[in-house]
């Protein structure tokens, strides 16, 4: 049984949840069903909760205010004769550069979000405590999730503000919890219920695996939590928990890796094997983007042919270092990266070698450079045409439309009876307009890209991780991609370094080959095992497995990393680690005197 769930948001203020944008009303259509008369109650708390959680990780939230700070994005405005597009009074390129503001609206809209998703949660447990009281089992279990979702949002503002908000339910206020204060009380809500919540519900809903995730990651980021400025004292005691919480998932045996790393991150990925916890995104609301694919893409890219997509395209947003593509390079010498590891890139297209060179030749009729057309230069495709993903480098393959920004994808016939498409080398017409005979040049994705120059459309290598939706009805609308937020390659990871931490060299990189020696779907591909490990190869190899999936930042603190210099950033200032609090949030606490505190270096 499907049924509506009206949401309405409250004013958080008077709550002492502060907000600092009016968020959209939103109408919630979940699955999410009980077996009784509580149904209602129950699935609706459940849903309203879960449901706000792929808005407050959107691309200009918190995934972007997460990628963006670190070394693995930058998004410098990018110009060319149609205008500029990304100047965004600067949001980008201070998140990038480690200067923005308290207003800036990567922190402000996080915070909005975050803060009305903890506002739910705790919603939820106010509904579903008195039926738990009463006996009602469904209710029970859907308490002890709500309790686990509690604390793993307050750990998320625990990483990026350093505080946590202890509420239990919706009257009084919120005690503001920092240190080892916050640690304590985020690790009790997990440990309260780590006993007695479900097992079997899927990576959509919190189980006991992933409360035994969040807790090992709470202690692998205790020494940075206690002392958000300092150098973290990484005691065997954490690490010895997080030994302790990963094995347990480790042997019990429900997950396995995935032996093609990007099945990961497909359209199927909800009942991939290694997914532990994610945001259940199977086409249920209209607010279930392909953000994470098409954010970094080319906005000349159509990624799949057919009429059902005719909408679907990238925005040239963010692209990778060149300091973060660098690490793959010094960790391969002169091997190309996509020959050596599998999780680099993977090749969807086939383009015949007769047809990749496309020196001396231009998009379509275009010859005033006496290039020759390309307009016979494809090659034919069925409807099930992939791009390829992975880290973009140079030009991309994928169909053409009649027209630049309309009309049909150009078709072939190859005798079969079936519909073909043509798939060209991909082209930019930005300039001139929308005719097929102003397609004048290829997008050519280079390396080079900085806040200080500046940058075209097609500057710098993209990230194609993340699948473009084959289900969505409406082009970047309703994807079914799921945002994966735990793993089991984390869970191996996280414990390879625990072991390191305490001096288990061998153990660490028995854990690390695990994971590697695991993308076997292509073997010419997969990763050979290490010969040996220390901090900074694992810290390498932890950007080579999570890139693009939230990691970078956290994992820059923990390891001392977050004050170097990369492209476009040289702040070294320690405080920066933690984000600004959005000034309308402590505007909004006023009233109360030292209850809520800008944190220090803003």
């Amino acid at each position: 049984m499907k049924h509506k769930i009206l949401t309405v948001m409250v004013g958080l203020s008077a709550l002492l949840f502060w907000n600092c944008t009016d968020l959209e009303e939103e109408i919630l259509d979940e699955s999410l069903t009980g077996t009784d008369g509580l149904a209602e109650p129950v699935s609706g708390s459940l849903a309203a909760a879960y449901g706000i959680l792929p808005q407050t990780f959107r691309h200009t939230r918190y995934f972007g205010l997460q990628e963006i700070a670190s070394d693995e994005a930058i998004l410098p405005p990018r110009t060319g004769l149609g205008g500029t597009q990304w100047a965004d009074n600067d949001t980008y390129v201070t998140a990038h550069r480690h200067q923005m503001s308290s207003n800036n609206s990567l922190v402000t809209q996080s915070w909005s979000y975050l803060t009305t998703a903890l506002f739910r949660t705790v919603a939820a447990i106010d509904v579903l405590t008195p039926l738990a009281e009463e006996g009602n089992a469904e209710a029970e279990q859907a308490l002890a999730e709500m309790r686990a979702l509690r604390a793993y949002e307050n750990m998320l503002f625990l990483d990026s503000w350093g505080l946590a908000f202890k509420k239990e339910n919706t009257t009084g206020i919120s005690e503001i919890l920092r240190g080892e204060d916050a640690i304590a009380y985020i690790e009790d809500e997990f440990l309260a219920v780590v006993d007695i919540i479900n097992t079997n519900k899927g990576p959509g809903r919190m189980t006991q695996s992933a409360v035994y995730g969040f807790l090992a990651k709470l202690h692998l980021n205790a020494a940075v939590y206690r002392d958000p400025y300092g150098t973290p004292d990484f005691t065997d005691e954490d690490m010895n928990n997080v030994i302790n919480y990963t094995s347990k998932i480790i042997n019990e045996g429900g997950f396995s890796l995935s032996p093609e790393y990007f099945d990961l991150f497909n359209d199927e990925n909800h009942f991939n094997p290694e997914i532990i916890f994610a945001l259940d995104l199977r086409g249920v609301l209209d607010a279930d983007h392909n953000r994470w694919a098409y954010w970094s893409m080319s906005g000349s890219l159509f990624p799949r042919p057919g009429d059902k997509y005719l909408s679907m395209d990238g925005t040239d947003g963010p692209a990778i270092t060149p300091d973060f593509y660098q690490t793959w390079v010094n960790a391969y010498g002169s091997v190309d990266p996509a020959d050596a590891d599998s999780r680099f890139y993977q090749e969807n297209a086939q383009v015949p070698d007769e047809l990749r060179n496309i020196e001396g030749l231009t998009p379509y009729k275009n010859d005033t450079l006496g290039l020759k057309s390309d307009k016979d230069h494809y090659f034919l495709a069925d409807a099930g045409f992939e791009i390829d993903r992975g880290i973009i480098r140079g030009t991309m393959w994928a169909p053409r439309k009649e027209s630049f920004r309309s009309g049909n994808f150009l078709t072939g016939n190859d005798g079969s009876g079936t519909t073909k498409y043509r798939i060209y080398p991909l082209a930019e017409a930005r300039e001139n307009g929308s005719d097929i005979e102003d397609i004048w040049y290829y997008v050519n994705h280079t390396l080079d890209i900085s806040i200080q120059n500046e940058n075209s459309y097609a500057g710098g290598y993209r990230v194609a991780k993340w699948q473009f939706s084959k289900t969505s009805p409406d082009g970047n609308n309703y994807s079914d991609v799921d945002l994966v937020l735990l793993r089991l390659a984390d869970i191996y990871l996280m414990r390879a370094e625990a072991k390191l931490r305490k001096g288990d060299n061998a153990g660490a990189l028995a854990d690390v080959n695990t994971v590697r020696t695991s993308r076997t779907a292509r073997p010419d591909k997969t990763p050979a095992a290490l010969s040996s490990i220390d901090l900074e190869t694992l810290f390498r190899e932890r950007g080579f497995e999570f890139y693009w999936e939230m990691s970078r930042r956290t994992d820059q603190i923990r390891f001392g990393h977050y004050e170097d210099s990369w492209t476009s950033k040289t702040d070294s200032d320690v405080h920066h680690r933690l984000f600004p609090i959005p000034q309308e949030a402590i505007d909004g606490a006023s009233n109360i005197e030292g209850y809520l505190e800008q944190n220090a270096g803003y």
